[in-house]
C-alpha cells in the first residue's frame, strides 16, 4: 500500500463529499469489486496492459474525480455522470494496473490462486486502514468552517497530483 498512493488519491476524491458511512461503503465496495475482479482475471488470464499506459489512465481517474468534485461536468456539459459507474469502471483500470505489475513478477503457477487471493485481501486491508485514517481526518476537517473554503484548493491539489502521474507515466512510455 505504500506505493498505492494512486489508489488512495482516487478513493480520497471519491469519499471527499460523502458524509454517510453507508455511501462510503457503497463506493468503496464498487471500487474494490472493480479492481479485485480485473486484478484476479488479468493475472489468471495473463492479460496485462503496458504499465505506463495503465498508470496514466489511473492518473486520469484521479483528475476525473477531482473535476467531478469541483462540479466541472455539470457546468461544462449540463449533466452529472454516474459517480457509481465511474467508480466501478476506474476500479477496473486500477485492477489492471495491479495485474500488470503482478504479471511482470512472473509468479509460479503453483499456489497462484491462494497467493492472489491473499494479496488481494492484503490490498483491501491496507486500503481500509488508509481510508479509515482519511475518514477520521476528513470528519475532523468537515467540522471546521475552513472545509468548504478549502475544498476547492484540496481538489485542485489532488488533480495536480493526477496530472503529474499522467505526465510521469506518459514520459516513461515515450522513453522506454
Amino acid at each position: 500500500m505504500v506505493t498505492g498512493f494512486d489508489h488512495i488519491l482516487f478513493l480520497f476524491g471519491v469519499i471527499f463529499f460523502l458524509y454517510r458511512m453507508k455511501h462510503v461503503a457503497i463506493y468503496v465496495s464498487l471500487f474494490a469489486l472493480g479492481h479485485s475482479s480485473t486484478m484476479l482475471l488479468g493475472v489468471l488470464l495473463d492479460f496485462g496492459i503496458n504499465s505506463y499506459i495503465i498508470d496514466a489512465i489511473i492518473g486520469f481517474s484521479i483528475v476525473y474525480k477531482s473535476l467531478d468534485n469541483l462540479g466541472a461536468y455539470q457546468r461544462w456539459f449540463g449533466i452529472q455522470p454516474s459517480i457509481k459507474l465511474a467508480t466501478l469502471v476506474f476500479g477496473f483500470f486500477h485492477g489492471f494496473g495491479l495485474a500488470s505489475k503482478i504479471i511482470d513478477y512472473e509468479i509460479a503457477e503453483n499456489g497462484l490462486i491462494p497467493n492472489l487471493l491473499a494479496f488481494n485481501v492484503g490490498v483491501e486491508l491496507g486500503q481500509m486502514l488508509a481510508l479509515g485514517a482519511i475518514l477520521l481526518a476528513m470528519s475532523w476537517w468537515r467540522l471546521r468552517p475552513s472545509f468548504l473554503k478549502h475544498a476547492y484548493t484540496a481538489n485542485v491539489i489532488v488533480m495536480a497530483a493526477g496530472f503529474t502521474l499522467i505526465g510521469y507515466q506518459l514520459t516513461g512510455y515515450a522513453v522506454s
